[in-house]
This record gives C-alpha cells, structure tokens and sequence, in this order.
C-alpha cells in the first residue's frame, strides 16, 4: 500500500515554525484568536506584576485564591500547576509582602488553608479596573445568545486539563 503524498505545500507549512499557518477551519480562527487573547494577557498580566513588585508567578496566584477563595496549598497546587515546593515558595513571599496568610484548616486540622488579606489587594484592584470595564463595555454591544456561547466556550476549555508543555 503507498503511503499518500502530502502536498508540497502543505509539508512546507509543517516544518516552517517561525509562522502560524492561516486558519482553514472556524476551529483554527478559534485557536489563533486564543493564542494572541493569551499572549496578549500574559503580557498584560506581567506588567501589572512588575508595577506591583510580585512575579508574575505571584500574582497569579493571587488571582486563583481570588477565583476559588480559600485554598489548602495542595488545591493550589493542582490549580497552578505548580510543584508543592513552588507553591509553597509562592506562599512564603505573598505571606512576607502582606497578601495572605496561612492559618490551621477548620476542615482538617493536618492542613493549612491560605486566605487572601484585603488590605493590600486594593492596590492591585486599580491596575484591573480599566481593562475590566472596557471588557464589560465591548460584551455589552454583544447579543445575548454571543455571550452564551462564550461562557460555553470558556467553561468546555476549563475542563480540559492541558499537561506539561513537551520539550
């Protein structure tokens, strides 16, 4: 049996890397528009890090303790990704620099459970607050059902448990 040809074309689009080939598919226009949404909020997200004096490591453990509230190191773990000593590296600045603080865990006394402090969350709340309400303000020229379906969206790719990058 012949293996079939792939179209020389096509075969240069697999080896050349240093290009995104051009979406076929709504599939691809979906993944491409999410890489560069993506790229563009790590970028986002690192300068709202540097301007605040955390990693960006950091911050974004805060966001998770934000989004899920009170969590024992090993749910951020599994939240973050990270190993149990980076969580615990994470911790120690946050807990240092006044963001949160570790306290025994009601619900299991072998645990601790890691809260967030307000009081110095206010000044990362303003780095937010524009992009947050521009956000808001381009969802509301949206229809209804649009949104819907970008809730749908999010909420399938949150499920989805995506590993370790391969080398």
């Amino acid at each position: 049996m012949k293996a079939a040809r792939i179209p020389r074309s096509r075969r240069a689009a697999q080896t050349d890397l240093t290009r995104v080939p051009a979406p076929v598919t709504l599939a691809d226009r979906i993944v491409l528009e999410t890489r560069k949404f993506i790229a563009r909020s790590i970028f986002f997200n690192a300068q709202a890090a540097e301007r605040s004096g955390l990693s960006l490591t950091d911050l974004q453990m805060l966001h998770v303790l934000q989004l899920y509230g009170p969590s024992t190191p090993s749910r951020l773990a599994v939240e973050t990704r990270l190993s149990s000593g980076g969580v615990t590296v994470a911790l120690d600045r946050l807990e240092k620099a006044g963001y949160i603080r570790r306290q025994p865990n009601p619900a299991d006394r072998r645990s601790l459970l890691v809260t967030l402090l307000p009081a110095n969350l206010a000044r990362l709340a303003g780095l937010y607050e524009r992009v947050e309400s521009e956000t808001r303000r381009l969802l509301a020229t949206l229809p209804q059902r649009d949104l819907a379906a970008v809730i749908r969206f999010f909420e399938t790719m949150g499920t989805a448990r995506i590993g370790e990058p391969e080398a």
